[in-house]
């Protein structure tokens, strides 16, 4: 039986699939993506909106910083939710097997409070954890230690309360460094497989 009894869910890669390289891939080919990509800092823009900064202002700012690729930096906002998706059904149904357990199921998300809030709107799965702790909100991003901390007292738990799957290893290990037990989210299945490990979920359940 797992020591834990709080499941945090990264979301980005663990609900929901978040390349965004592939997705300008298929807008505007390879080649000019790879040069968008190396002339604008686009994740470095999208740590700005995950750190709590204006979803719309901060791309259209960086998009009138470089008229070059202004149409296409502007798409990043207007077409986002195609950048975020799709939905990864089996960890969805993870998430709800755990929830119909009883199990304290949180999120603990690099996600800005626009993009999140439009997140919510297209995936109602978002709404349904018992705390969902956002970047954006929080103020700090992964994988600096004091978003673990604030989450923990948010939750008034520590520790090996926590089994945490994010699918960096940067922010599995920061995680690990507070004494969280973590899972490298590689795939739903392995992570179906953690969670029956620990005894959180049955094999049936974690279909």
């Amino acid at each position: 039986m797992s020591g834990a009894s709080i499941v945090v869910f990264d979301i980005g890669n663990v609900l929901i699939e978040w390349n965004p390289e592939a997705w300008f891939d298929r807008r505007i080919g390879p080649e000019r993506r790879r040069a968008m990509f190396a002339e604008v800092d686009l994740h470095g823009m999208n740590d700005r909106v995950d750190l709590g900064e204006g979803f719309r202002d901060i791309i259209y700012a960086t998009a009138e910083a470089h008229p070059a690729w202004r149409d296409e930096v502007r798409l990043w906002h207007d077409h986002w939710i195609e950048l975020a998706s799709p939905a990864i059904p089996r960890s969805v149904r993870l998430l709800r097997a755990l929830r119909a357990k009883g199990v304290p199921v949180h999120a603990l998300t690099n996600f800005g409070i626009d993009s999140f809030a439009v997140a919510q709107r297209h995936y109602d799965f978002l709404g349904e954890f018992d705390h969902a702790h956002v970047s954006g909100h929080m103020g700090v991003i992964k994988p600096d230690p004091a978003i673990f901390e604030m989450t923990e007292r948010a939750a008034g738990a520590s520790g090996a309360t926590f089994l945490f799957a994010d699918d960096r290893p940067d922010n599995v290990e920061a995680a690990a460094a507070r004494g969280w037990r973590t899972h490298l989210f590689e795939s739903p299945d392995g992570w179906a497989e953690r969670l029956v490990a620990e005894g959180l979920l049955t094999e049936d359940e974690a279909l």
